[in-house]
């Protein structure tokens, strides 16, 4: 049996997030149909992270099981001739049996894409969210400091969501401007739902100036949905990379 590990790159626009779902398209979905029908029977497709609705992938991580002796180079050509456009397989290698795309993950790397201009642009439109007002990067920068290290970032998850715990360990996170696009990183060993998108929104209201820099903290600290700002948009987010 051969356990094989796809990098896949997405654009998830038109999709119903990573994960399947009854009468919905998802890339999940979409994958599964595509391996099937070159190898000829039924897998389990298992996605290192299950990215929301519009989110977007440079470098999502999925595996699955066959006995097909099919050559790599071959199943990556076979599979990008079937998928959609807006969907590709950058690599496939052969992996032990015991590797699992989620539950072997060391660090998950997301990026959330901010147009800082005062008009958008029907280029970026779905790839970016469109703030008009200047934006000052580094008190943005000073602030998502706060949340680097072991948190409770129950302040920062999708709100009534329910986890066994909220305690996640952020490694690195940093803001960074380069001309009229800024980029939020943060490298985590894993997130709550929505976590990215809403620190991403209370970095707006630091970056505004409508609270200051120290508040990152406080916030934090509160546990409190209700303290942070508004959940970012889907469509400016993406998963980077993931390390194992």
């Amino acid at each position: 049996m051969r356990n094989i590990k796809l990098t896949i790159s997405y654009d998830g626009t038109n999709y119903h997030g990573w994960q399947c779902q009854p009468d919905r398209k998802t890339i999940q979905e979409t994958i599964k149909k595509a391996i099937e029908r070159i190898v000829n029977h039924e897998v389990k497709v298992f996605g290192g992270a299950r990215t929301d609705s519009g989110v977007h992938a440079m470098g999502q991580v999925a595996n699955f099981f066959t006995e097909k002796t099919i050559d790599l180079l071959s199943l990556k050509k076979g599979l990008n001739s079937l998928l959609p456009k807006d969907i590709r397989v950058l690599d496939a290698k052969d992996v032990d049996n015991d590797f699992h795309a989620r539950y072997s993950a060391k660090s998950k790397t997301y990026v959330y894409i901010i147009l800082n201009t005062p008009f958008d642009s029907p280029f970026f439109h779905y790839y970016t969210w469109h703030v008009p007002y200047y934006l000052d990067t580094e008190i943005m920068h000073k602030a998502i400091k706060e949340i680097v290290g072991v948190h409770d970032f129950s302040a920062f998850k999708k709100k009534n969501e329910i986890y066994k715990s909220n305690i996640r360990e952020v490694l690195r996170a940093g803001v960074k401007r380069r001309k009229d696009f800024i980029y939020i990183l943060i490298e985590a060993t894993g997130f709550l739902r929505y976590m990215v998108r809403n620190i991403t929104g209370t970095l707006i209201l630091i970056g505004k100036g409508k609270i200051n820099a120290n508040a990152m903290k406080d916030i934090l600290e509160s546990k409190n949905r209700d303290m942070a700002g508004q959940t970012a948009p889907a469509k400016g987010l993406f998963l980077k990379k993931i390390v194992y």
